[in-house]
């Protein structure tokens, strides 16, 4: 009498087919993750214009004027107090086009926001509260 064997375990093919679908289904979460970071770090750059706008219009009400660049680093009542790059280094913080009555401040992309899409490296605020770039909402949310 001949006895059967079974075979128990898993062949080649069967472990190749759970590579590949690991292999994709963490290309899609890396991919992902990515990006949730780039639109994450971009709330960093949001709150510092923000904070900007906010020691600009207190400056002007004290001095009847709007600070310049030289004054963004320097603590108040004689500058706003702002760091000229953000806490994790992502954007530096500056003043463009600054005049007694207007202002524009301006994050720019450093580091590893570099790989954020074109239209969202850049961020201003003016002081009528006008952001750039208007045309692509998702860099403001």
């Amino acid at each position: 009498m001949q006895t059967i064997r079974h075979m128990r375990g898993v062949t080649l093919i069967e472990l190749m087919t759970v590579i590949v679908v690991v292999a994709i289904l963490g290309t899609i979460a890396v991919s992902s993750y990515r990006s949730y970071l780039l639109r994450t770090n971009r709330t960093e750059a949001r709150m510092a214009l923000l904070r900007v706008q906010a020691a600009q219009e207190k400056f002007f009400l004290q001095n009847n004027r709007y600070a310049g660049d030289a004054e963004l680093a320097l603590a108040p009542p004689a500058g706003l107090g702002v760091e000229a790059t953000t806490p994790s280094g992502y954007y530096t913080i500056g003043l463009i086009d600054v005049t007694a009555t207007t202002y524009t401040a301006r994050a720019q992309a450093a580091a590893g926001q570099l790989d954020d899409t074109d239209a969202c490296q850049t961020l201003t605020i003016d002081e009528s509260g006008v952001r750039e770039p208007d045309d692509h909402p998702e860099c403001w949310r």
